[in-house]
């Protein structure tokens, strides 16, 4: 029987970070390299052919859109490879969301695409990137996964890329789905799946763009007023996303001025919220105002929506509404 063909596409974070000691708290990311990460993955003996390419080694703080077009064309590259049944990719976590968002929504659903991080370094007791790259393995091993979009591995649990969100700053269990928990639980021996694939066939909802939009999010707080509300925003920004207060609110005195930014220049505006979880529903004065509600998306996603959005050039509120309201 031939083995799955995986492409295991790398660009740091902890997953290949050092600490230098078993026990230390602090550490460096991005040290090993890809080749010699899988040398060592080798000893576990995966039903899989690995072949790696480095297309970054830093802290995914540092990921942005230079490494993101590498990796959208690294990827795409391998979707077209027939030699190629499916992709992982290492992320580091504090970012993994938004790449994993990102590529969901620039890809087409034809293989598994896998996202794939640790919280400990390479070196440290109870390091957990070995287990989540085998699961990794597994589940881009599976021609299931396919029609499910971008998957994220993490701690024995498969997210969809559109639910998954990091929510701890330490532990192995710093992940979670909303509005969907996991989508499936994954051992290096076993997948199982909560439901059928819900993408099969679709194609890349959005075409790839090397110059995304200027979209700063706008964090609120008691008390702010509307120069500290439009201080990061400049002649460049095409887009705003509120990380609101509750249900995406804000101030009154700083929604004027996005509703003059709005009318007068056009700038989309989207309002998410600050808290973990939980909906930002329409609501009348939305259509009064411009806006539209990030739904289940937090800030951080509802800015990569929002640049592809732009970069669409769409602009009917309908249809961007429509886009957030997802699936």
């Amino acid at each position: 029987m031939t083995s799955t063909r995986i492409t295991v596409l790398a660009t740091g974070g902890t997953i290949a970070g050092i600490a230098g000691s078993a026990i230390a708290k602090d550490y460096r990311a991005g040290q090993i390299e890809i080749g010699d990460y899988l040398e060592k993955v080798g000893a576990l003996g995966l039903e899989a052919e690995l072949s790696g390419r480095q297309i970054a080694n830093i802290d995914s703080a540092d990921i942005g859109p230079q490494v993101w077009n590498e990796l959208h064309r690294a990827i795409d590259d391998a979707l077209k490879d027939d030699g190629c049944d499916g992709i992982i990719v290492t992320h580091g976590t504090d970012t993994l969301e938004e790449t994993a968002f990102l590529l969901d929504l620039t890809l087409p659903a034809t293989k598994p695409v896998v996202v794939v991080g640790a919280m400990r370094p390479a070196d440290a007791v109870g390091y957990d990137g070995l287990r989540n790259f085998a699961n990794a393995v597994r589940v881009a091993s599976d021609p299931d996964a396919a029609g499910r979009g971008v998957l994220v591995v993490m701690g024995d649990r498969v997210f969809g890329a559109r639910d998954v969100r990091k929510v701890r700053t330490r532990g192995t269990d710093a992940f979670r789905g909303f509005p969907r928990e996991s989508v499936g639980l994954v051992t290096p021996s076993s997948l199982e799946w909560f439901g059928a694939p819900w993408r099969s066939g679709e194609p890349a909802q959005f075409e790839w763009d090397d110059n995304l939009p200027a979209v700063p999010v706008i964090y609120v707080y008691a008390g702010m007023d509307p120069v500290a509300a439009t201080c990061m925003i400049g002649p460049e920004t095409r887009g705003i996303v509120i990380a609101g207060v509750g249900e995406g609110n804000m101030p009154e005195s700083v929604r004027r001025e996005l509703v003059r930014l709005r009318k007068e220049d056009g700038v989309l505006v989207a309002r998410a919220s600050r808290a973990d979880e939980g909906l930002v529903d329409r609501e009348p004065e939305d259509d009064v105002n411009g806006f539209v509600a990030a739904r289940a998306l937090n800030p951080q996603k509802a800015r990569i929506l929002s640049q592809l959005l732009i970069a669409s050039g769409t602009t009917d509120l309908k249809e961007i509404q429509q886009a957030f309201d997802g699936r």
